[in-house]
């Protein structure tokens, strides 16, 4: 029942999304479209609540518990972003909006990029963790708890992925081709 409510769910969250911004862009109803995407939020309340509601009758915590609460964690953390990232998209092919801003590519730019994407993954898999342990001390040490630490663990493997990449934009930045950085360097050294 736990992953058909996750299915359910996210299935749920872009058929609101869809429907918001369908509100927004083609029935000039934005306050309508506010008020379909603050829906949004009672997917993940109510995937906690049936979750709580069935450790609490006795379910054994396995798997499925653990993955609604991963859900949850990277629902809450990259929800909005996604919600922004369609908007934008959606506002330029059928608003007449600006084109999307593209992450950038090179430097200093793209470091911060990668470290703002990983702390929002970070985030993510924090709040998933929380939300794990909520539920280690919920079920108590009578239950098998064995399945919800291991997805902790992979919410360990997680953070420890994006800290790695965005490390690897910090100390080997990507540069522009043509090597605007070694340009520069080379003009530095002609002017001495």
């Amino acid at each position: 029942m736990i992953v058909t409510l996750i299915i359910i769910c996210e299935v749920g969250f872009w058929v609101l999304l869809g429907l918001g911004l369908a509100l927004r862009y083609f029935a000039g109803m934005p306050r309508a479209s506010v008020a379909v995407l603050l829906c949004e939020p009672l997917l993940e309340i109510l995937l906690l609540v049936v979750t709580a509601i069935d450790l609490k009758n006795g379910a054994e915590p396995d798997w499925k518990h653990g993955l609604a609460a991963v859900y949850i964690g990277f629902s809450v953390a990259l929800g909005p972003e996604l919600i922004k990232w369609a908007d934008g998209r959606f506002a330029h092919r059928f608003a007449g909006g600006p084109p999307p801003v593209r992450p950038p590519k090179y430097g200093k730019a793209r470091m911060v990029h990668e470290w703002r994407t990983a702390a929002r993954w970070i985030v993510a898999s924090a709040i998933a963790m929380g939300l794990l342990q909520a539920a280690i001390w919920y079920v108590g040490s009578d239950g098998e708890t064995g399945s919800l630490q291991m997805w902790q663990q992979k919410m360990v493997f997680v953070i420890g992925i994006n800290v790695v990449w965005a490390l690897g934009y910090t100390l080997f930045p990507k540069r522009a081709p043509g090597g605007t950085a070694d340009a520069e360097r080379a003009k530095s050294l002609s002017d001495r």
